[in-house]
């Protein structure tokens, strides 16, 4: 019994650990691949949905609105939520921003409210900050950028 490699065995060494090199290596790359591919996936699904241009030019529109009833009589505004809420409901295809855009809405109201002297509750700072950057989420493959000023300013 012999334990000293023949020269028919060299050989077979050195390719048994290439090929050893080479299938770790595929298993390595098909890994990262993997690994990338799903933090894709995740990355798409929890991005906000993607509401088009014209929703995003419209969530503006109204957000301007907004600004411009909120120091108005109460009346006024109110009936203003009403029509733009039937606008937004009936021209927005997408919920989610309608849904902030409705946020801001009712906020605007709140405040003519509350600058007729009429006890209301207006949003924080932080609360339009946080307002804004969803809509924000919402139109970020749009190319519009919706600004949310807050009441008051």
């Amino acid at each position: 019994m012999h334990s000293t490699p023949t020269l028919v065995d060299a050989p077979a060494a050195p390719a048994r650990g290439r090929r050893r090199l080479v299938l770790g290596s595929l298993a390595a790359v098909l890994t990262v691949a993997v690994a990338g591919g799903a933090a894709y996936a995740y990355h798409e699904y929890k991005k906000p949905s993607q509401a088009s241009a014209a929703d995003c030019r419209l969530a503006q529109d109204i957000v301007t609105e907004a600004q411009r009833i909120s120091t108005g009589p109460v009346p006024e505004a109110e009936k203003w939520w009403k029509k733009t809420g039937d606008k937004r409901r009936r021209e927005m295809k997408d919920g989610y921003l309608g849904v902030d855009i409705a946020t801001y809405e009712g906020w605007a109201v709140e405040s003519a409210k509350q600058h007729a002297g009429k006890s209301a509750e207006v949003p924080s700072k932080r609360d339009v900050t946080a307002l804004q950057e969803q809509a924000r989420g919402h139109c970020s493959d749009s190319g519009v950028t919706v600004s949310m000023p807050r009441f008051g300013n």
